[in-house]
């Protein structure tokens, strides 16, 4: 029992509590629940740009879009089923980011955060614009069809529940993975050090641009929960302030997995338990902000910082020899 890690303790509590919750709840409390777990995929797939590679990006909400467009228009005009369309929808979020990113992958900080804010909008007007006339124009598309598993269709509350829920435990796995791959070391030292790491022999560009391409993958395909969940989507749903909702997550979780979850909950279930508070919720919740920031700037959990070990060589005695 010494021997087991915390955080895996924390993540085996959380997951059993996580399984009885529904159980508990109401349908209104249920619905809180699903958008907690979808933003919550969101800001896992926000978190290998911003919280590994260090990438100041506000423009997560576009890919998101992406997503859930590619949803909807391949469901309602070629009636295929939702769930085989969602890695569609991932590779062609993905595809997007490669081709906004490879520009200007080579600014840093600020100016990077600058530019993602432009697509973000960028996107938004071009679905009011009912761009190629496929998006539905300001009206969005209606119609979007329940997802089906092996025949079985997924209506109710609760079934959403496990579904996107069990897509933020496949988001961990795969991402806990992917941090201590070499890969994942790649993108940490490009967050240290950018320069350092390409004076070690990290392709920053390509690890970067890596990067962008699995987040937007990621977010796409929540793009497609989120379509299926809702069966109407509109441009207003993908706005700034959901970029600017999902980068505040990762920030506040300082970056590791557990943080992500807790600050979710915080960021989506907080205000829904301050509703009755309308108006002084924001303000409380504002405050709350602030003394976080104040006293807890690296985030709720940081991630453990990576330690390596250089063994030094013995040195040589005169004869060749090791002393």
């Amino acid at each position: 029992m010494k021997n087991i890690p915390c955080n895996t303790v924390l993540y085996v509590a959380a997951g059993l509590v996580l399984c009885v919750l529904p159980f508990f709840c109401n349908a209104y409390w249920l619905d809180v629940c699903v958008s907690i777990g979808l933003y919550a995929v969101l800001a896992l797939s926000l978190n290998i740009i911003l919280g590994q590679a260090g990438i100041f990006h506000m423009g997560h909400a576009a890919f998101f879009a992406v997503g859930a467009y590619t949803t909807a228009i391949l469901n309602t005009l070629c009636h295929w089923s939702v769930l085989w369309i969602m890695p569609l929808s991932g590779a062609a979020a993905a595809l997007f980011a490669l081709v906004v990113a490879r520009p200007i992958i080579h600014l840093r900080g600020d100016y990077l955060l600058i530019v993602t804010i432009g697509i973000v909008e960028i996107v938004r007007i071009a679905l009011i614009n009912d761009v190629f006339g496929l998006t539905g124009g300001a009206n969005g598309i209606f119609g979007i069809s329940r997802p089906m598993f092996f025949g079985f269709k997924i209506v109710k509350s609760m079934q959403f529940y496990f579904l996107v829920w069990g897509m933020v435990g496949l988001s961990l796995l795969l991402f806990y993975g992917l941090w201590h791959s070499r890969f994942g070391r790649a993108l940490n030292y490009i967050k240290e050090d950018d320069v350092a790491a390409e004076g070690c022999g990290v392709n920053v560009t390509h690890y970067k641009l890596a990067a962008f391409v699995l987040g937007a993958f990621w977010a796409g395909m929540a793009g497609t929960l989120y379509a299926a969940k809702m069966t109407t989507i509109a441009p207003e749903s993908f706005n700034f302030m959901e970029s600017v909702i999902i980068f505040a997550v990762v920030i506040l979780s300082g970056g590791s997995q557990l943080g992500v979850l807790i600050s979710a909950f915080l960021f989506i279930g907080l205000p829904e338990l301050l509703r009755e508070f309308s108006n002084a919720r924001m303000l409380i919740f504002g405050l709350a902000m602030m003394v976080m920031m104040i006293w807890r700037p690296q985030g709720l959990l940081p991630p453990r910082q990576r330690r390596y070990r250089v063994d030094t060589p013995p040195a040589a005695s005169d004869e060749g020899r090791p002393a």
